[in-house]
């Protein structure tokens, strides 16, 4: 894989994952009960097909570092890897969601019910974020290989993501901005995330024309 393609490939499946978990937060928030199996199961799909696109984002991330600057290809292997770990527990937390409201016989809210992903979805998903995205800044900022700002932001988002982690100290009440499940914790990350990621694909993409005019 070329560098082009490889800003092509990151471009696309950051965009493509960006666009997807855009959709799903929304469905959150439609109702204020246990929402009908339909949107659980519906929001759920959504994520798990963002989650495939992310790890092609990483993993076409790690492929560019390695074309543009080999040197720091140890720093985009630990994006690679906190990235990959992200995904692998997130999909394992929408897995016992949508068992459990299969198998349950009326409407259950997910978020509550299955206390498994209080921490999966919450303080685990914040440090490994919190990891992904210091290296991914890192690299950013030592190969210039993405505009400056797609560096620092990548900073700025890893520590809040950060101060996320003791949530599971404070309750499961998702109505509650900083508990192990709350709102803060879970979709306000996930939207930062998804636009922040949408930014970057953008640009990403952009990029791969540039490169494509030098050569």
């Amino acid at each position: 894989m070329n560098e082009i393609l490889a800003r092509r490939l990151a471009g696309v499946t950051g965009i493509a994952a960006a666009a997807a978990l855009i959709l799903e937060v929304p469905l959150y928030f439609v109702y204020s009960g246990p929402p009908p199996d339909a949107n659980v199961l519906s929001r759920l799909l959504i994520g798990i097909v963002a989650l495939g696109l992310l790890v092609m984002f990483v993993t076409a991330f790690r492929e560019l570092v390695r074309r543009v600057s080999p040197a720091y290809e140890w720093a985009a292997s630990l994006a690679f890897s906190a990235g990959l770990v992200y995904a692998t527990v997130t999909l394992v937390s929408s897995g016992l969601e949508a068992g459990a409201v299969i198998a349950a016989d009326h409407p259950i809210d997910p978020t509550i019910a299955v206390s498994g992903t209080y921490i999966l979805y919450g303080s685990i998903s914040r440090l490994m974020l919190g990891f992904f995205l210091t290296a991914v800044g890192f690299v950013i900022s030592r190969t210039r290989l993405l505009p400056r700002w797609t560096g620092r932001s990548a900073y700025v988002l890893a520590a809040v993501n950060l101060l996320f982690v003791p949530s599971l100290f404070f309750g499961n009440a998702p109505a509650h901005f900083y508990a192990a499940n709350g709102w803060g914790t879970t979709a306000l990350m996930g939207a930062i995330l998804s636009y922040w990621l949408l930014a970057v694909g953008i640009s990403t993409y952009r990029s791969s024309r540039r490169v494509a005019l030098e050569h």
